[in-house]
């Protein structure tokens, strides 16, 4: 039998640039225009001068002027790194022009390198290339992505950790141990007669102990995908209960103007922070009410909108004042799907005033600080993530789907075993469990998936 998948495409034979650094006006010492394939150090030489007596090496840095070939202007003072294939990050010859910051002049350059026969780089088309070459798999290849667009530390190192071949090395795993019963199982299917009897009872116990790993696989990567995406939250409430003052303690920053006036937040105020790993928008809405002032009526309407579009919600009441039906009015507002954490401000007047805390799901005092570790481990629990610190490995929502399909797979070979079919019954699933797993990491996997996988990475990358 044959599982291995053909190359989804013949291997590239042109030669792709493109700017490798994020580029902005009077921003960046340095930019990089990377070149990679068979033209690559043909173009190289084509358009860098370096004075003196340089060696032109492999993995060696020389000193130098980009230049126009049809006018000779110098277009850049810059630095050119060859690396042959090989021994390069796409396994063809690269050369980085490691030029000027900014706009200018970096677009300059790679004008001329286009103009020398160099194609555009399409979105993550290097990265695509290590992976046709063999240089990475697709696990690996994703979690550059990732480690690009990580938005905490705890996320850079799920990253990380991606990137060392872990997580590989555990689909591989899992895959062979399937592999091994599906060789297992079509044996009998075609020789029965010549071969002693399987122990079927023994195949069902690897399935069931492969199918459990993926669905704890899935569980981790859940709870990963909120140290990768983070979450965006609303605070909502009445008028001055507190709610910019929150944002202000939590952000550490004056990012909202606090007053003893209701409707001070006539707009919503936004603010990205880290909690316990957790990347988090914080989004301090306008004080929902009924108001004759129409520009606090747009922000009202913008808080609305803010509540049903966040991830989860945390709704401030003022303790001193109690519970009322405005406060139970906004809570019946927050769709039911959404994470809801109640909480109970000006905790610092609670003693005062002996008001009941009952409807409070952690109290807090925004003016000094009491109870914030209590309220991001509430915000944290109700997302479904109590320990995000746990994770060190974490299939991303592309690799989740994959291993659940393939968890699913195997319940069905499962249920063809326990109702004791013919054991070609319990191959057509496991052949699909062992696809779904050679999707995940490379071995099995179509040009238009490579495609969609790539096609979200960086330009350059």
């Amino acid at each position: 039998m044959t599982l291995e998948a053909s190359p989804p495409s013949a291997l590239p034979d042109d030669t792709i640039a493109a700017v490798a650094t994020a580029i902005a006006p009077g921003e960046g010492s340095v930019a990089i225009v990377r070149i990679s394939g068979p033209e690559a150090e043909a173009i190289g030489c084509r358009l860098f001068v370096a004075p003196g007596d340089q060696s032109w090496e492999s993995h060696r840095v020389l000193y130098g002027h980009v230049c126009d070939p049809a006018s000779g202007e110098r277009v850049d003072e810059a630095l050119l790194l060859l690396m042959r294939a090989p021994r390069s990050f796409t396994r063809e010859t690269v050369v980085e022009l490691h030029c000027h910051g900014g706009l200018i002049c970096v677009q300059r350059v790679l004008e001329l390198v286009l103009a020398s026969g160099a194609r555009r780089a399409l979105p993550g088309e290097f990265s695509q290339r290590a992976f046709l070459n063999g240089r990475l798999d697709l696990t690996r290849a994703e979690a550059i992505s990732e480690l690009v667009t990580a938005r905490s530390r705890r996320a850079a190192q799920l990253a990380m950790a991606g990137l060392d071949g872990g997580l590989q090395e555990r689909i591989a795993f899992l895959r062979e141990r399937l592999l091994d019963q599906l060789a297992e199982l079509e044996a009998r299917v075609d020789f029965e007669e010549d071969l002693p009897p399987l122990d079927g009872p023994a195949v069902a116990h690897q399935l069931q102990d492969v199918q459990a790993a993926l669905e704890q696989l899935v569980a981790d990567g859940q709870r990963g995908q909120l140290l990768r995406e983070g979450l965006k939250v609303a605070i909502v409430g009445r008028p001055n209960v507190g709610k910019s003052s929150l944002l202000n303690l939590l952000s550490r920053s004056e990012r909202a103007i606090v007053t003893d006036l209701p409707g001070t937040t006539r707009d919503l105020v936004e603010s990205e922070l880290v909690l316990q790993g957790v990347p988090i928008t914080l989004l301090d809405t306008a004080g929902i009410r009924t108001t004759s002032d129409r520009v606090e009526q747009i922000g009202i309407e913008r808080s609305r909108a803010a509540l049903q579009a966040a991830d989860a919600v945390m709704l401030l009441f003022d303790l001193s004042a109690g519970w009322c039906a405005e406060d139970q009015a906004l809570r019946d507002l927050v769709p039911e799907a959404v994470p809801l954490v109640v909480v109970g401000n000006k905790a610092d007047c609670l003693a005062r005033t002996n008001e009941p805390t009952a409807q409070a799901d952690v109290c807090i005092s925004a003016l000094t600080g009491a109870g914030q570790d209590d309220l991001v481990q509430q915000l944290l629990c109700r997302c479904g993530h109590s320990d995000p610190q746990g994770v060190q490995q974490a299939l991303n929502r592309r690799q989740q789907d994959l291993a659940a399909a393939a968890a699913a797979s195997l319940g069905a070979s499962l249920e063809a075993a326990r109702q004791e079919l013919p054991w070609d019954f319990w191959t057509i699933d496991l052949r699909a469990a062992v696809r779904a797993l050679g999707e995940i990491t490379g071995k099995e996997v179509s040009e238009a998936v490579l495609d969609r996988v790539f096609s979200r990475f960086c330009i350059g990358k």
